[in-house]
């Protein structure tokens, strides 16, 4: 499964990322978490986190355009669902991972497998 913003509660953990007010609307923030590329989102207020590799040719997604609540990858077009990271526009069929966010006390906090 990519889409862990579904998973069991139980199997996330739950790490700081920044203070809420790094990431205003229309930004982005670029991390690693157990040497993952995770792009984190900010589209009026709603935050997304994505894995930030395009399952087409494996190159940075997170710089591409936003629309409608997708990302567009900005090699070859392909779309992504940025809620569940669901491969929507080919050339990409396999989905990239979609990971919960949630703010505690204004700290941004992704939610990721347990190690």
């Amino acid at each position: 499964m990519l889409n862990y913003r579904i998973a069991d509660g139980e199997s996330l953990e739950y790490l700081n990322i920044c203070p809420l007010e790094e990431i205003s609307s229309g930004e982005r923030l670029f991390f690693e978490i157990h040497d993952q590329p995770i792009v984190l989102i900010n589209i009026a207020g709603m935050l997304y986190a994505i894995g930030d590799v395009c399952t087409h040719d494996n190159g940075p997604l997170g710089d591409g355009e936003i629309e409608e609540k997708s990302i567009i990858c900005p090699r070859h077009g392909a779309r992504f669902d940025l809620e569940t990271g669901r491969a929507v526009r080919l050339p990409a069929i396999q989905d990239i991972p979609a990971y919960p966010v949630r703010v505690v006390d204004r700290v941004v906090q992704i939610g990721v497998p347990k190690k």
